[in-house]
């Protein structure tokens, strides 16, 4: 049954779903993204997010399409075997495809996820999806190096709460 017609995922948003309790194996772009929506109003993003997590990726879809925001199941370092949970061919390819027919974008974080070649059945990939706007910032924060980056970004000197700033 087809129930909302021509059904559009709104650009922007104020919602992110992730399981935060991955927080401490995620890749630095993630935790940026995420630590910025929480600082909320007075934060770099200037409004306040609600954050869902669901745990289901398909209820998560279905809220993204009813009221937009993001999903994130981000490639991190708690296994390195596996660049991700997600199976690109039968979970992240439909609903990518499903986002991009509504006007959302899905990503692996650093790339559209439909422009991925399988190198083999069951490969397991990173996804991001949902809002345009905020699916792309993710990529800029993984594809771009932040002003002011140094190779030593991971030492305590050069952190945010660093003894040296520049």
């Amino acid at each position: 049954m087809h129930t909302h017609p021509n059904i559009k995922v709104p650009e922007s948003t104020k919602e992110f779903a992730i399981n935060a309790s991955n927080a401490r194996f995620w890749e630095p772009p993630v935790k940026r993204y995420v630590d910025e929506c929480l600082a909320g109003q007075t934060g770099p993003r200037g409004k306040d997010f609600n954050m869902r997590w669901i745990a289901s990726m398909v209820a998560e879809a279905h809220r993204i399409l009813m009221r937009g925001g993001v999903f994130l199941y981000p490639k991190d370092t708690k296994d390195l075997t596996k660049p991700g949970r997600l199976r690109l061919l039968y979970e992240a390819n439909p609903i990518g495809m499903i986002m991009e027919q509504a006007g959302g974008r899905a990503s692996t974080g650093y790339e559209p996820v439909l422009t991925v070649n399988p190198s083999s059945l069951h490969q397991r990939i990173g996804l991001v999806f949902g809002s345009r706007e905020e699916v792309e910032l993710i990529e800029r924060y993984h594809n771009d190096p932040p002003q002011g980056a140094h190779e030593d970004d991971e030492s305590p000197l050069f952190g945010t709460r660093s003894l040296f700033r520049e």
